[in-house]
This record gives structure tokens, sequence and C-alpha cells, in this order.
């Protein structure tokens, strides 16, 4: 595995220091700005849009990390003006042809992720390995910060990192998203996790935010 990455949970982020929290990222170089995407009908909740995702491209050029948790996600993924440098991550549960969709964020310069919730088998990504750069692993259900990790994923992020190496795909990274805690954090790393959404566990819990990022970093050099 190569260096763990950090992709901080933007819409835990307080709104009015927005700002001062994203020159902090640029200053820690934290590789991505993980952009959750919710319609209200594939998970309970509505969260960031199109005009949040431009207002951070003008005021920052870190990559983003952008996750749709919506339904047809084909259909919208030009909405979110996906650059060079981006991840998209689409939901094999929300389409029909997900490879089709996959190839559409590739066209338009971006890196394609496949992301799969708790109970969806890693049956369901097999075929697709071809066509991604990274699979996002849920622990959690999706649709709120702060929910506590669905236990059995830890297993399966391990099963994932082992059947990806064992099929050819050593560069296919894996990102984890739900409770990532500091200790969580760890487990997922032996895991074999490779990008660590970071909410309201860790970047964003009470505290400073700067500490909470280099004790992050610090604990995986450890690994």
């Amino acid at each position: 595995m190569g260096k763990a990455q950090l992709a901080p949970s933007m819409m835990c982020a307080d709104i009015f220091k927005l700002g001062e929290t994203i020159r902090l990222f640029e200053k820690l170089n934290v590789p991505y700005l993980h952009i959750d995407v919710m319609d209200g009908s594939f998970v309970p909740n509505l969260m960031l849009g199109t005009a949040e995702v431009k207002q951070m491209r003008q005021f920052s050029g870190i990559p983003m990390d952008i996750h749709l948790m919506i339904e047809e996600p084909g259909d919208k993924i030009e909405w979110f003006a996906p650059q060079k440098g981006d991840y998209v991550s689409v939901h094999v549960e929300t389409t029909r042809h997900i490879q089709r969709v996959l190839a559409r964020i590739r066209s338009l310069g971006a890196k394609p992720m496949a992301a799969l919730n708790p109970a969806t088998p890693l049956s369901m990504i097999e075929e697709i390995f071809p066509d991604v750069d990274a699979i996002l692993v849920m622990c959690v259900n999706p649709g709120y910060a702060g929910q506590k990790l669905v236990p059995q994923t830890l297993e399966k992020i391990s099963r994932l990192r082992s059947l990806l190496d064992d099929k050819g795909f050593e560069k296919v990274e894996i990102e984890v998203d739900g409770n990532v805690t500091p200790e969580n954090a760890v487990k997922m790393r032996k895991a074999g996790a490779d990008i660590f959404v970071a909410g309201t566990s860790l970047i964003f819990k009470p505290g400073d935010m700067e500490e909470h990022i280099l004790g992050f970093y610090k604990e995986m050099e450890k690994l």
C-alpha cells in the first residue's frame, strides 16, 4: 500500500469557517475534499449540491472526491464538472449500467470509483475491476454523520484487498467512509484501506483540527 490519504468530509465542516478550514487543508497537503452529494431518495438526507461544489472549486485547487449518493448518477455527472485529478464515485446500487457511468466519468478526465453499501456483496463489483481506479467501501449505511461502524465491513475491506491483488489490480485503491475514528482507522488500514473519509469521528471532532490531522498521519506511519 502507498501512503494513507485523508479526504475530509466537507458536509461536516463549519460553514462559517470554511475558508479557514480549506486553507489549513492546503497547508497540510490534504489530497482530497470529500463531497457528499445526497438526493433524499437513495439516502434519507439532502446534502451538498452544485453551488457548493462550484464555490469550493473557485476557492481551492485541492482535488475533489465527489461521492454521488443519488439515483441514476449517469444523468447528473456533468452537473458537478469533474476535473482531472478528481475522484467521482457512484453506487452500484443506483444504476443498471454501471460500466457506462464509470466510462463517462473517465471520459471527462476524472478517476472513476465504484461505491457499495455495507450489505452489498463484493460479487457486485468483481466484473468492473478493470473500469475503476478505486472502490469505496461504506462502513455505515449512508445518509448521516456520526453513525457507528458496521463491524463486518472491516473483514469486507480485507477480502476486497485480497481479491483485487489476486486478480492483478494492486493499483486500485480502497476508500473507506463511515465512523473513521482514530481507532477504527488503524483497523481499516491494516485491512487494506488507502483513502479515509474523515468527518465528525476524526477531523471535525471537538479539539484542534490540525492536531487531529497530524495525529492521524503519525499513527498511519507506524503501520
